[in-house]
């Protein structure tokens, strides 16, 4: 069966570093979009990353340009999260999510707190 599993949330100091991961099976992940999502109490689910199937084009929420790097290894169905500089505002459950069409994708999501 499809599973997403996230690793690598934590509590980390602010300006501090994580890498999220994400362990996909049970579809053709390659020809997936994959993305990082983040929600927090009382908002809405928000898009912070997404990378396309071959990852050769990428894009960011503009409050994590410059800050977060997505990436994917194909070869292990992977995708990651590199988050530095963080801040409180980083605060949030973290999702892997893939895309293929009308197919969608969801982890279970990891807690990112960053506090001093």
């Amino acid at each position: 069966q499809v599973q997403l599993v996230e690793s690598g949330g934590g509590l980390v100091q602010p300006g501090g570093s994580l890498k999220l991961s994400c362990s996909a099976s049970g579809f053709a992940f390659s020809i997936y979009a994959m993305s990082w999502y983040r929600q927090g109490p009382g908002k809405e689910r928000e898009l912070v990353a997404a990378i396309t199937g071959t990852g050769g084009s990428t894009n960011y929420a503009d409050s994590v340009k410059g800050r977060f790097t997505i990436s994917r290894d194909n070869r292990w169905n992977m995708v990651y999260l590199q988050m530095n500089n963080l801040k409180p505002d980083d605060t949030d459950v973290y999702y892997c999510n893939g895309a293929y069409g009308s197919h969608y994708y969801w982890g279970q999501g990891t807690q990112v707190t960053v506090a001093s």
